[in-house]
């Protein structure tokens, strides 16, 4: 019982400092990441240091759902690759301590975790989004710090475009100055020319202060224009000038209480209430709609609703006095202006109730949109809470798997799984807001393709799977492509079974005439086009061939004669392909014959490997031939005693 606890302590001492370190470095990151988006409206508006650091305090706090489930899969990697790279893993095991008992107290870490994650998503992430985006808006709002650059136009003064040839930066004097005054339109402009000016703020910062001398002012009276008469402009020349511009130099916090009513702002109680009211508004007008259609006429034909159960009753024939029985009867017989006054007023009809259904429309689509919108928040409070928990077992199993410490194995496999992760979750949730998909099932997208990754590797961890050796992967990789395999054998210094030299020759001399016998059956050349596809190779021999030849390499590297041993390496390694015999069945056969275009890379690529498999075969032959001489020389050797 000391001993686990010990165990629990150490594993605990092990964990928490790396997730603290990764935690906040990848809130860092994040952090970065909204700085570089926001950094045009930050930049240039002389925003106080208080300012800032609020800001980016309350975005840190609404980062903390990306930077989370992160941070636990990258510390759990790092924690049990640390483990495992020590060999600390292998002595609990040795110990009698199972892997999930040796994450058993990172998992009650982690559902601790993944419960403070749930009320911090419901009642503290709300409150700092609602103060980050009033904020940040703020921000936006704010005029730039007047910086006016030489040589260009600068249009960052609301209404007004100011150009300056130069500056002087110990006086403050601006020479050749422009100035186009559009604030009340562009067809009312002003402009104004001066040799200099001086540029201050008065009043508080509510205003810009313009001082010019030795100019001029055009302005536009387009006002005074008469009709078929171009504008008039009206010249002044002035020797001292003064101009007061609105400009608003200071922050100005917005309320957040609009920010408030916005999905963001809201906690689950807020967001239920919200889909709740919506969505009862949505069905109201949606009933009132279908009455109103349902109840519409139809050239003499009305369809009613039921007074007591509110359906719609069948198509009936309302028959008017003293009409006639068809519209057209009626249409021939009316003068022709009256008939053009009903056809203009019905197309007047038409046109309204198809822009008032247009409206209706638009209105439900924007309430549906809100509805969906709520419930991805909705979705949102639980999401993450699984997120902790579903990385901590994908990130544990898979340190005990690869057995890799530090931040470079584990960053490398963390930042690719977060990056999958991120892709489907950030497809789930577009699919979802735009309502192409439920919105249960966008939100949980992510969570339902990555469990089976997590069930998998924590499987294969507690059953002590190299499912990450690089020998297993290399061989695959090599039996995919076809890539020729080399054969490692060692001379063994003791030897416990001698081999038999006649059972030794006995293996040899089949395995050569085996390998003789299949290169004459294929004529020692690749197969044409049609011969390829109709008959191919005989992947069965093949895989016999090989199988012998294992089986004599092992056999033969129990014999106590270096130059048999050293021989034994140039035994091919010879594997079944698919490609030796792509098409098993006839009507196989006959579509890639068929599609012949497509199906020349195939035989290419089969052809090719044909071509080393036959150059094995003769290699075999050889290889064979100079065993069984060695082998013949040592059965004399031991017959002379």
């Amino acid at each position: 019982m000391i001993l686990i606890k010990r165990l629990h302590i150490f594993l605990l001492k092990s964990f928490l400092p790396l997730f603290a370190m990764t935690f906040f470095i990848v809130l860092f990151i994040v952090l970065m990441q909204f700085l570089w988006r926001y950094i045009d409206d930050l930049v240039g508006k002389g925003l106080e240091l208080g300012v800032l650091a609020e800001l980016f305090f309350y975005a840190s706090v609404s980062m903390v759902p990306t930077a989370l489930p992160l941070a636990i899969l990258l510390a759990s990697l790092m924690t049990f690759g640390n483990l495992g790279e020590k060999f600390e893993l292998t002595a609990m095991k040795a110990a009698g301590v199972s892997l999930l008992r040796t994450m058993s107290p990172l998992i009650v870490f982690i559902s601790f975790v993944a419960v403070g994650a749930f009320f911090f998503q419901n009642n503290v992430l709300p409150k700092a989004q609602v103060k980050m985006w009033t904020l940040l808006f703020s921000v936006k709002q704010k005029s730039p710090e007047l910086e006016i650059p030489e040589g260009v136009f600068y249009d960052r003064i609301p209404g007004f475009n100011l150009f300056i040839k130069d500056k002087d930066h110990n006086t403050g004097i601006l020479h050749d100055v422009m100035i186009y005054d559009i604030s009340k339109g562009y067809d009312k402009g002003t402009i104004l020319l001066a040799d200099s000016a001086r540029l201050a703020f008065a009043g508080s910062g509510a205003y810009l202060y313009l001082h010019l001398w030795q100019g001029e002012q055009f302005d536009n009276l387009s006002d005074q224009q008469a009709p078929g008469q171009n504008a008039p402009f009206r010249r002044e020349t002035f020797d001292d000038k003064q101009i007061l511009i609105p400009f608003d130099n200071g922050f100005n916090r917005l309320d957040e209480q609009s920010m408030r009513k916005q999905y963001v702002g809201k906690n689950i109680a807020e967001l239920q209430h919200t889909i709740d009211s919506v969505r009862h508004r949505v069905d109201s007008v949606g009933n009132v709609n279908s009455v109103f259609l349902l109840t519409r006429d139809y050239g003499g034909v009305r369809r009613g609703v039921s007074s007591k159960s509110k359906k719609p009753l069948p198509y009936r024939a309302v028959a008017m006095p003293g009409s006639v029985p068809h519209i057209d009867s009626l249409m021939s017989a009316a003068p022709r202006g009256k008939q053009e006054m009903i056809l203009g007023q019905a197309l007047r009809k038409a046109e309204l109730n198809k822009a008032d259904a247009q409206f209706k429309i638009e209105m439900m689509k924007e309430d549906m949109s809100t509805i969906r919108r709520h419930q991805i928040e909705l979705m949102k409070k639980f999401t993450l809470s699984v997120a902790c928990l579903l990385f901590f077992f994908i990130g544990a199993p898979l340190g005990a798997i690869i057995r890799k410490g530090g931040l470079g194995t584990p960053l490398v496999i963390s930042v690719l799984i977060f990056i999958v992760y991120y892709i489907i979750d950030n497809s789930g949730y577009k699919l979802a807001r735009d309502g192409k998909w439920p919105v249960w099932e966008g939100m949980w997208i992510s969570t339902f393709i990555l469990t089976p990754l997590g069930i998998y590797v924590t499987w294969k961890a507690m059953n002590d799977s190299a499912v990450f050796n690089p020998d297993a992967w290399r061989l695959l990789f090599n039996r995919i492509t076809g890539r020729q395999l080399t054969r490692r054998i060692d001379f063994k210094e003791v030897i416990i079974n001698d081999i038999d030299l006649s059972e030794a020759l006995r293996l040899v001399k089949e395995l050569a005439d085996e390998a003789e016998g299949f290169s004459l059956r294929y004529g020692g050349r690749p197969q044409l086009f049609f011969s390829y596809w109709l008959r191919g190779m005989d992947t069965t021999a093949v895989s016999r061939i090989g199988g012998e030849l294992d089986k004599a390499a092992d056999y033969l590297s129990d014999s106590r004669d270096k130059a048999v041993v050293n021989k034994l390496l140039d035994l091919p390694v010879v594997r079944a392909q698919w490609v030796y015999r792509p098409a098993t069945r006839m009507w196989q056969s006959v579509a890639a014959m068929m599609l012949f275009p497509l199906s020349i890379p195939v035989w290419i690529i089969g052809i090719i490997r044909q071509k080393r498999l036959l150059a094995s075969m003769k290699l075999t032959q050889s290889t064979c031939k100079s065993l069984a001489y060695l082998l013949e020389k040592d059965e004399a050797n031991a017959a002379l005693g």
